[in-house]
């Protein structure tokens, strides 16, 4: 009788923590979806971690782009937090308010600084950058998903912010978070 009481307090616990995902989850999209600079992030996340592929990182390397590349993301959540937060409780300009929502936009400036500084110091080796290129240029079906992830990040890092006036585009991108 115990052994299964715990197994029910056990299953309660984890749709507890099912629930929490995805609400966490909830507001990452959400995040994604209203934030230009998120998805900024994102893509720029992506080409490091495919460019990267090219070097030879040691697992320390790696490690560092990942926590910094988290880092970004996070205190870029962070700061729409405080900047959907100051819009709801302020319907008006204040001062005060643009001054909480500019350091929050520098909390992410200030460890976007290092990650980029850090990005350039272990991806500027013109020996990889160069077999980069001929890799390309020798795959043309791989220079052609280059150019194509290339275009859709663009793309949905442009149009998103229009979704709200254009339903169609909304129901091509986002159909599916709804539910």
């Amino acid at each position: 009788m115990t052994i299964w009481l715990d197994r029910v307090v056990i299953l309660r616990g984890m749709k507890k923590q099912i629930k929490s995902f995805k609400s966490a989850f909830r507001g990452f999209c959400f995040a994604v979806k209203s934030e230009s600079h998120m998805r900024f992030h994102l893509v720029a996340t992506f080409y490091v971690f495919v460019f990267g592929c090219f070097y030879d990182f040691s697992a320390a390397k790696w490690a560092l782009l990942a926590v910094l590349c988290a880092l970004v993301i996070a205190l870029e959540m962070v700061n729409t937090c405080v900047e959907k937060l100051c819009d709801l409780f302020c319907d008006r300009y204040d001062f005060s308010v643009k001054i909480i929502k500019d350091i929050a936009a520098a909390a992410v400036l200030a460890v976007s600084f290092p990650a980029v500084f850090t990005a350039v110091l272990f991806f500027l080796d013109f020996e990889v950058i160069g077999k980069i290129f001929s890799y390309f240029a020798n795959n043309p079906v791989m220079l052609v998903l280059l150019i194509l992830s290339a275009v859709i990040s663009l793309v949905r890092f442009f149009i998103i912010k229009e979704m709200n006036k254009h339903p169609i585009l909304y129901l091509l991108f986002f159909h599916e978070q709804e539910k």
